[in-house]
């Protein structure tokens, strides 16, 4: 018998990177997840967070969650089924409804979770299920944990998804699952034209909004209201990890249909519930988000800025309307290199590297907040900028490795 554990001795390319000095993970904060942080003893520009409205140093929120740990401890130490369910659960879905215009929600303890939980239990064995390329990993593993039949169209090619969804048979149902905002290249599903398309073929319309709650809409409510079709998406997922500086995820529908979903999905029956500070402090985030409508216009107008800052600069982005600022690297090295070297000047950012886009398309994702003061938007832009143009390509000429 082989040993399972030999390919956990053979040469990855994890070790590759570690040994070319520019292995990018796992970077270590010594301070809060804020606009400038201190991460591994030098004070960074945070361009590389998902704290879009930056409430996770809000002090209202800070103080509900301390509160909420002093009232109900750490944990509920069991499931939403069985003991794991708070009054503060009720209180977060019914007002996340409301917000989202939706009959019914439900709490997840991920984000992750929560596409693993609708997409399983919604796509039946005779059923297809049918995704955007770029859609989230979470997306395709809950394509996997389902007993339909998964189907993948070219992203955004509406010709692409027509061709798919010609292919259903007409005994079997479909769901059309894309992400509202795509988390890699900040650009917005065409969701007018995923709808007419679902109408035409009687499918169903699923939009992941992580990225997309807290962003766009009126008051932040989401892809769906951007584009005026809360009426038109059957199923809303999104994260509290995000915007709402919480963790956590949700599923917002018609009641049948969560109901549906509460009684059948596994990651909702058989895991613990989100803990009472985590419940706590994404309830104040929502309702932070109402108080302050004006905050989702502020990161735009942050966006806008750095946007113009780098094109201005000189350095190549994919433009989009969202906070999402990807800058192109091409190729793994030099995305890792410009990485380290932005690193070390002061500013951190994400490598985007395969499979998370195609193998000479790789990308440095950049993203602001509502917090960011224009004058470190602006000194971020300048370090940027003098990375990216810097010559490197002896250094590149050393890095060359097989993938």
């Amino acid at each position: 018998m082989r040993d399972i554990f030999e390919k956990c001795y053979e040469p990855q390319m994890q070790d590759l990177l570690r040994e070319a000095g520019i292995y990018p993970y796992f970077r270590a904060l010594e301070s809060r997840q804020d606009v400038e942080v201190i991460m591994e003893g030098k004070r960074r520009i945070m361009l590389g967070s998902n704290n879009y409205l930056g409430l996770t140093v809000q002090p209202e929120i800070i103080e509900v969650g301390m509160k909420t740990i002093e009232k109900y401890g750490t944990g509920c130490s069991g499931s939403r089924f069985l003991n794991g369910t708070l009054q503060m659960h009720y209180e977060l879905e019914n007002e996340l409804k409301t917000f989202l215009r939706k009959e019914d929600c439900i709490t997840f303890p991920t984000g992750f979770m929560s596409n693993l939980g609708i997409i399983a239990s919604v796509v039946g064995r005779h059923d297809y299920v049918i995704v955007d390329r770029e859609d989230h990993a979470s997306i395709y593993d809950a394509c996997r944990l389902s007993y339909g039949k998964m189907v993948r169209y070219k992203h955004a090619d509406m010709e692409d998804l027509e061709r798919v969804l010609q292919t259903v048979p007409d005994e079997s149902g479909a769901l059309i699952v894309t992400d509202g905002v795509f988390s890699m290249g900040g650009d917005i599903a065409k969701l007018p034209e995923i709808v007419a398309l679902a109408k035409k073929y009687g499918a169903r319309v699923m939009v992941d909004d992580a990225h997309g709650l807290g962003i766009l809409g009126e008051g932040g409510r989401g892809t769906a209201n951007y584009f005026g079709l809360e009426d038109d998406v059957d199923i809303y997922m999104g994260t509290f990890s995000k915007s709402l500086a919480s963790l956590g995820g949700y599923m917002a529908a018609d009641a049948k249909v969560v109901d549906y979903v509460r009684h059948s999905a596994r990651p909702y029956m058989f895991a613990a519930s989100i803990p009472p500070a985590q419940t706590a402090v994404a309830l104040a985030s929502l309702r932070y988000l109402e108080a302050h409508p004006e905050l989702p216009e502020k990161l735009q107008n942050n966006a806008a800025r750095f946007r113009k800052n780098l094109i201005d600069r000189d350095v190549a982005i994919i433009e989009a309307p969202t906070p999402i600022v990807p800058i192109y690297t091409y190729s793994a090295e030099n995305t890792l290199l410009k990485q380290k070297n932005m690193y070390e000047e002061g500013v951190y950012v994400n490598s985007v590297l395969p499979p998370a886009c195609a193998p000479g398309e790789c990308l440095l994702r950049t993203s602001l907040m509502a917090s960011h003061t224009d004058e470190l938007i602006d000194e971020a832009s300048d370090i940027i900028a003098k990375v990216m143009h810097h010559d490197d390509s002896e250094i590149l000429a050393q890095l060359k490795f097989e993938r």
